[in-house]
């Protein structure tokens, strides 16, 4: 049984001490035991009311964008999830945390635009995706990944609110480009830079990083993020990883991520629904 520190703010359902991982195995095909939580204790209804009381000390133009991102349906992302990664990336610029924003798997940019709102404009957002069709899951994917893919593929998926699911859209990187711009943060002048491709092939990080929003789903692409991001982030620096409770792939890749490593040397944090990993020190 693994110990982890679940630290307000870090910790979950207000813990504030050591609090020891009680494996929960999922089905067979669904996941692996679950390292880095013990079960969630939080509802999302109490999440969102949280949120919603910590978004009343965000600047004004950070508030309006999350409510904008939801509004015109440019992501899939909760508004406890969304004010997580601002309140984030508003304590990095606080605390002087060095380092580049990553974001690997945007779908229609509103993750990201609410971080491009959040952040200085001298720190650089590079935002990596396919821009185009979910690639296919491995055999390290569950069921629950397989199925959701061949929905997928099959022309059938509903997109955000009953829209044309994102991975249908042609040109999507200018599309996202657009969103960007539409909500006031052009690419050019916000230092956010697009990055087509899949990150086995196009994720290279030669400098620290002070922020990871992690969002590719399966395990293949979760590992590749992982195992290259991972090294480089600055201590008080943060990993989240959107998919953790909601795909088997990307909780078995971050359960083996991390299965050999002192998880001392981090804060785990589930409570607005993803998974944030914050490096406190460097792993011996």
């Amino acid at each position: 049984m693994l110990g982890i520190r679940a630290d307000a703010p870090g910790g979950r359902g207000g813990a504030t001490s050591s609090q020891a991982v009680v494996p929960n195995v999922d089905k067979p095909g669904v996941g692996d035991p679950r390292v880095l939580t013990a079960s969630r204790k939080r509802s999302g209804r109490l999440a969102e009311f949280g949120a919603r009381v910590r978004t009343q000390f965000f600047p004004r133009k950070v508030r309006r964008t999350i409510v904008e991102v939801r509004r015109r349906r440019l992501t899939y992302l909760s508004s406890a999830r969304l004010n997580r990664l601002a309140e984030l990336c508003l304590d990095h610029e606080r605390a002087g945390v060095p380092g580049i924003i990553v974001e690997a798997g945007c779908a229609l940019g509103g993750a990201s635009i609410v971080m491009a709102a959040s952040k200085a404009v001298d720190r650089r957002l590079a935002v990596y995706d396919v821009f185009g069709m979910i690639p296919e899951p491995s055999d390290e994917d569950g069921e629950d990944v397989k199925r959701r893919y061949a929905a997928i593929r099959s022309g059938d998926s509903e997109g955000i609110g009953g829209d044309l699911y994102y991975g249908y859209v042609e040109n999507l990187c200018e599309r996202v480009k657009l969103n960007f711009a539409s909500a006031g943060y052009d690419c050019a002048r916000n230092n956010v830079t697009l990055v087509p491709g899949l990150v086995q092939d196009t994720l290279k990080v030669d400098e620290r990083v002070s922020l990871a929003h992690i969002d590719v789903d399966w395990y293949a692409p979760v590992w590749v993020c992982l195992s290259r991001i991972e090294p480089k982030l600055s201590v008080g620096g943060s990993l989240v990883l959107d998919d953790y409770h909601d795909w088997s792939g990307c909780r078995r890749a971050v359960d083996s991520y991390f299965g050999s490593r002192s998880l001392d040397a981090y804060r785990i944090d589930d409570r607005a629904g993803s998974l944030v990993v914050t490096k406190v020190r460097h792993d011996a």
